[in-house]
């Protein structure tokens, strides 16, 4: 089944963005507006990093949630 909103051949063009330098470049050569965008896309892609950490250890732990959320159950 596709999942069309998870691309990862986008998060691989972001990483290599990133990682080449080319962010950085571009940063530095940019506006004061521009430079401006390019900290709010960034903020914004940390603060989706942080949901999709809870999001993963919520799905992967999901048992163990659920035990903490059940009350123990006494042999009484």
């Amino acid at each position: 089944m596709p999942f069309p909103l998870l691309d990862q051949t986008y998060l691989d063009k972001l990483r290599r963005y990133f990682e080449s330098g080319d962010l950085a470049f571009e940063f530095e050569n940019a506006s004061e507006a521009d430079k401006g965008e390019i900290l709010d896309f960034l903020e914004s892609l940390m603060d989706l990093a942080d949901v999709a950490d809870a999001t993963a250890t919520r799905l992967i732990f999901k048992d163990a949630y659920m035990d903490v959320a059940e009350p123990e159950k006494s042999d009484t």
